[in-house]
């Protein structure tokens, strides 16, 4: 699946992932490869990019949507901030 994720002054990710966990407003859901398709509201908290089933990397997000369309996810944040792995 390929991976954006994009605020209104630049591009903070953009690649293959094997999925990636977001923070919806009603609580965390998980995007995999060939999900069908969807458009969700996102609340303040920790996007999980998963690069593979062993390494992830995080970004923290103040909230935006997701759409997941044709296997790509784009995620478009108004803040968001890279963090250490954890």
């Amino acid at each position: 699946m390929y991976l954006e994720i994009l605020t209104p002054e630049r591009k903070l990710y953009s690649g293959e992932v094997y999925g990636v966990q977001l923070p919806g407003t009603d609580g965390l859901f998980e995007v995999l490869d060939q999900h069908a398709p969807l458009v969700s509201a996102l609340g303040k908290g920790k996007v999980k990019v998963l690069k593979d089933k062993q390494s992830a990397s995080f970004y923290q997000i103040a909230g935006g949507f997701v759409e997941v369309l044709n296997n790509k996810a784009t995620v478009l944040v108004e803040g968001a901030v890279a963090l250490d792995n954890q």
